[in-house]
C-alpha cells in the first residue's frame, strides 16, 4: 500500500498540472485539498484519493482527456459546424473522439493549432490570451524594408477594429519573409497590420504557440507531450485568478 503512495506535490506534477515547485505553492495557499480537506505539506496521496485544485478534481480525469497538435493546411477552416463549412478541421482530421480547436487560424492560413476534448483548458488558453506568445512566419508581396519592421513591431492602430495593436518582436528572415512573435488574438491581425503598410500577405504559418512548436508535416498532428502538457498549465496557471479579477471590474464598471 505504502508503494502506491505519492507526495502531493508529485501527484500534481505527474498529472500535468504544473511543476513540483508550483505545486508546494499551492499546497502552502491552501489552495489544494485531498477529499475535501485542505491537507499539510508533504502530506502523501492514495490512489482511491480525490485531489482537487480550487475545487477542480485533478488527476485521472485530465489524463482521459485528449491533446492534440496539429499542423493545419491552407483551405482547411476551424470549425466544428460539419453541417456549413465542407473542408472543417474536424471532418478533415476524422478523430474517434469529439475534439474542437483552441481558438482560431484563418482558412488562407497554415501552421500549428491545438484541439481537445477538455474545455476547461481551453477556457483558460483563451481567457489568457493577451499574455501567450503565438509564433508565426510571414511571406509578404514585396521587398521587406527596416521600416516596415519597425513600424511593424511599435504597434499599429487599426482603424475598422478600433484597436491599437501591442509591442512585438519582429525579425526578418530575407527579402520577402519575416517571423513575428503575437500576445494578441485580433481578428486577421498580422493581415491587417501588414495592409497598413501596404504590404500584402501572400503566406502565413504560425510555428508556435506558448510552448507547443510546430514539428509535424502539414495536416499530420501529435498528441502533446507530458512535459509540454505539465509547462502549458503552468502557462495559463493563473488565467482562472486574471478572469475573475477582469470579471470583477467589469461589474463594478456596469454599476457606475
Amino acid at each position: 500500500m505504502s508503494e502506491d503512495l505519492k507526495r502531493l506535490n508529485k501527484y500534481l506534477s505527474e498529472a500535468g498540472y504544473c511543476s513540483r515547485r508550483a505545486a508546494d505553492r499551492l499546497i502552502e495557499a491552501g489552495r489544494v485539498t485531498i477529499n475535501d480537506v485542505v491537507p499539510e505539506m508533504g502530506t502523501k496521496v492514495a490512489p482511491e484519493d480525490v485531489v482537487k485544485v480550487d475545487g477542480e478534481i485533478i488527476g485521472q480525469r485530465k489524463q482521459d482527456f485528449v491533446y492534440l497538435a496539429f499542423n493545419k493546411p491552407v483551405g482547411i477552416v476551424c470549425t466544428t459546424d460539419t453541417r456549413v463549412e465542407k473542408d472543417n478541421i474536424i471532418d478533415y482530421i476524422n478523430y474517434p473522439k469529439r475534439i474542437f480547436p483552441v481558438g482560431r487560424l484563418d482558412k488562407p492560413s497554415e501552421g500549428l493549432i491545438l484541439l481537445t476534448d477538455d474545455g476547461d483548458i481551453v477556457n483558460k488558453i483563451l481567457r489568457a490570451s493577451n499574455n501567450h506568445e503565438k509564433e508565426y512566419i510571414v511571406t509578404v508581396d514585396q521587398p521587406i524594408s527596416q521600416t516596415f519592421i519597425e513600424r511593424m513591431a511599435g504597434g499599429i492602430y487599426l482603424e475598422d477594429l478600433d484597436k491599437h495593436t501591442n509591442k512585438c518582436e519582429v525579425k526578418k528572415i530575407d527579402k520577402f519573409t519575416f517571423s513575428i512573435i503575437l500576445t494578441q488574438g485580433l481578428n486577421r491581425q498580422i493581415r491587417r497590420m501588414c495592409e497598413y503598410c501596404n504590404y500584402e500577405v501572400q503566406a502565413l504559418k504560425r510555428i508556435r504557440i506558448m510552448n507547443v512548436k510546430l514539428d509535424v508535416s502539414s495536416g499530420q498532428y501529435r498528441e502533446l507531450t507530458k512535459e509540454e502538457f505539465q509547462s502549458l498549465n503552468e502557462l495559463i496557471a493563473d488565467s482562472t485568478k486574471i478572469y475573475e479579477a477582469n470579471k470583477g471590474n467589469t461589474a463594478r464598471h456596469n454599476r457606475r
